[in-house]
């Protein structure tokens, strides 16, 4: 046993030739790719719910269904133009934009994971153009709403307040006694 330690250590370092080798500064901000809450990191772009509607047609359309409903992944709405679904959220309902507390968390995972078959393929209108889409569907914009670095933002998310604060207020606020 304490022969085969070293020779699988020289087997690893064939098999995977650069494990252990520290990133380059090139490498690492390939990685930078993440939108946070506030947008800062968007890119300038711009887009509408009807573009969105080619777009998520040619090349969304064929796992998530016409319109985003009933595709064979995830189910994209829950609740409809002018409408938002504000919950409970137990199911599919989760799988969709509505359930999101930020707006950027849309065009974040839309630009880094999508289409599936070629992530991060998508120029940024067109990840502008399929946000708006989906945020029209679910009712959280109004079709004529343009999405963009500015504006994407600035969106009211129906589900904003729907999770537990990352830090966990203590002592907890004292309720009035008919709670």
């Amino acid at each position: 046993m304490v022969l085969a330690a070293p020779v699988a250590v020289l087997a690893a370092q064939r098999t995977f030739p650069n494990v252990g080798t520290p990133l380059s500064q090139a490498e690492i901000q390939n990685f930078d790719r993440m939108i946070g809450p506030e947008g800062k990191e968007l890119p300038v772009g711009r887009g509408t719910s009807k573009e969105g509607a080619e777009i998520f047609a040619k090349r969304c359309e064929v796992c998530h269904g016409k319109n985003g409903e009933n595709g064979i992944t995830h189910h994209l709405v829950a609740g409809s133009p002018g409408k938002p679904f504000r919950g409970p959220f137990y199911g599919v309902e989760k799988d969709g934009p509505s359930y999101f507390p930020y707006p950027t968390i849309a065009w974040d995972y839309i630009n880094r994971a999508m289409p599936a078959s070629n992530p991060g393929s998508l120029k940024p209108n067109e990840v502008y153009s399929l946000v708006a889409f989906l945020y029209y569907r679910n009712g959280i914009i109004k079709e004529t709403d343009v999405m963009d670095e500015k504006s994407l933002p600035k969106v009211e998310m129906p589900n904003k307040n729907g999770f537990v604060p990352a830090k966990p207020v203590y002592p907890p606020e004292k309720k009035p006694s008919w709670y």
